[in-house]
């Protein structure tokens, strides 16, 4: 997990993409309303995705992994003056009357401090990463203990040194990182992708054990989001 750190380099970070992050919860009244009218609501919301032409879209199911969010739409753009709009207009049909957002993250992505001079495609942290369209997606905010940034920086890269290592391990689950500080209450949003579940459960269990864990503040609530397209998506609440 990475941290952002005042003066530790020359160089302005680079900013490359915003990313929102939106969790639906849709409300049991939804599955009352005859077939004709849900399925009106759901055309209404579709037409709304595929009229977002200055934002690239990415859907994700939650039906049946947990109780308090029902599908997620990730929204990739290099500006935050979309998102708005997005949300207003799905919110405005007749399906969103019946939408909750219990969850919602705003994030950014950019180069972290420790990679250094090491360069890999689809590295981690880089800044750059393209999804790869793995079947889950598992997300969660992120915040960091406060000791964390009193330390040396040279100590804090030594710990991420180990922590990209153990990643290195794992090479079929890929991380997106992504920074929040003062646009929202975390300071990162970590988005991991990959095809396997059990595989990404042994890199949580063996990160646990590294030294930079210690300095975890927040790391919930954890999303198992599985990837979809956006008919399957609506389908999927009923």
């Amino acid at each position: 997990m990475e941290d952002q750190s005042a003066g530790e380099s020359a160089k302005a970070p680079v900013v490359n993409r915003y990313l929102k992050y939106t969790f639906f919860k849709v409300a049991r009244e939804w599955r009352f309303l005859d077939f004709a009218a849900r399925e009106e609501g759901r055309g209404e919301f579709l037409e709304v995705l595929r009229h977002q032409a200055s934002v690239d879209l990415s859907y994700f199911s939650l039906v049946g992994f947990r109780g308090d969010a029902d599908f997620m739409i990730l929204a990739n753009s290099n500006s935050i003056d979309p998102f708005q709009g997005l949300v207003s207009g799905l919110l405005l049909t007749k399906l969103g009357r019946y939408l909750e957002t219990p969850y919602s993250y705003l994030t950014m992505t950019r180069r972290s401090h420790y990679l250094g001079s090491h360069v890999h495609p689809g590295q981690e942290g880089s800044g750059d990463e393209e999804p790869s369209g793995s079947k889950f997606i598992f997300v969660y905010p992120f915040v960091k203990k406060r000791e964390w940034y009193k330390l040396p920086f040279v100590e804090r890269q030594r710990m991420m040194a180990d922590h990209f290592k153990v990643g290195h391990k794992y090479p079929r689950i890929k991380i997106n990182t992504g920074y929040s500080f003062g646009l929202d209450d975390q300071e990162f949003v970590l988005a991991f992708e990959g095809d396997d579940p059990s595989e990404f459960l042994a890199l949580v269990e063996e990160l646990r054990g590294s030294d930079s864990s210690m300095y975890t503040q927040l790391e919930t609530p954890i999303f198992t989001c599985r990837r979809v397209d956006a008919k399957r998506m609506l389908a999927l609440i009923g």
